[in-house]
């Protein structure tokens, strides 16, 4: 029965059947690649918050792949219909967090021209990835994933799989910037070539997932109190900082831009 699969732990369900895996997958629902695998099926749909008839006909398509040889009807779905987009409106203290992803985005942009410029010159321009590795460590870590962790993240089950697999990403991340570090310390730009690239792929996924994912997800758990609440929680964290801090992130991403930018373009 659909019940009996929706109350069972994802990866046991596509390990059963590797098909529920792939059709996940055409729908953006990315449980394959997931090291957890923890939450149950029902979780996963709801935390992705499809429309309904998105929703009715990948539950058929699930139960189908499971069960092949039963008579399962298939839903009514009314193709002169068009599914609009969910438009996703977040929450003040939400779309700062999104909004400071932008800047972190740029910084990856970079890192194949950065590790580019490494690759080419004579030695390692050890004060250009140390710079980089400030940006990730007071900017990406200590200023934006500390509002995770400290503020928002406590809003919602911090041992659900969806809040595990965040922060075994900042784990992961932080672990790449320390292996670049070793690289620019002892030279080897093939480290910090492998371990920039792969803070670059982790991050983008990771705050794809954010943005489209989890922040909507956790803004439809909170209340209008709990709203106000978290805007104040992360103010006050902003401000503990200073507004200097992003500021000169922001100028040292500008700077970057400005040399290895014009130098691909040329």
């Amino acid at each position: 029965m659909l019940s009996d699969i929706q109350s069972r732990e994802i990866k046991e369900v596509i390990e059963t059947c590797p098909e529920v895996g792939n059709i996940l997958e055409e729908y953006g629902i990315g449980c394959v690649p997931c090291s957890v695998g923890s939450c149950y099926l029902s979780d996963v749909v709801g935390i992705h918050n499809l429309d309904p008839q998105t929703e009715a006909t990948l539950m058929y398509r699930i139960e189908k792949a499971m069960y092949p040889d039963r008579d399962i009807p298939e839903p009514k779905v009314d193709l002169t219909k068009k599914v609009a987009p969910k438009e996703i409106n977040y929450s003040p203290a939400v779309r700062n967090l999104v909004e400071e992803h932008v800047l972190i985005k740029r910084m990856l942009a970079l890192i194949p021209a950065i590790t580019d410029y490494v690759d080419s010159s004579d030695g390692v321009d050890k004060e250009l990835i140390m710079g980089c590795v400030d940006f990730i460590r007071g900017y990406a870590d200590k200023f934006h994933h500390m509002k995770e962790e400290d503020i928002l993240f406590k809003y919602v089950d911090e041992l659900g799989e969806i809040i595990q697999v965040m922060y075994k990403d900042h784990d992961t991340g932080r672990n790449h910037v320390r292996q670049a570090v070793e690289g620019a310390e002892s030279g080897n730009k093939a480290q910090i070539r492998e371990h920039l690239f792969g803070y670059k792929e982790l991050l983008t996924q990771h705050i794809k997932k954010e943005d489209e994912i989890l922040y909507p997800w956790i803004d439809r758990q909170l209340t209008d109190k709990q709203v106000g609440e978290l805007f104040q929680k992360c103010s006050a964290a902003d401000a503990s900082v200073g507004e200097e801090l992003p500021r000169r992130y922001e100028k040292f991403i500008i700077d970057l831009e400005e040399k290895f930018l014009k130098e691909v373009s040329k």
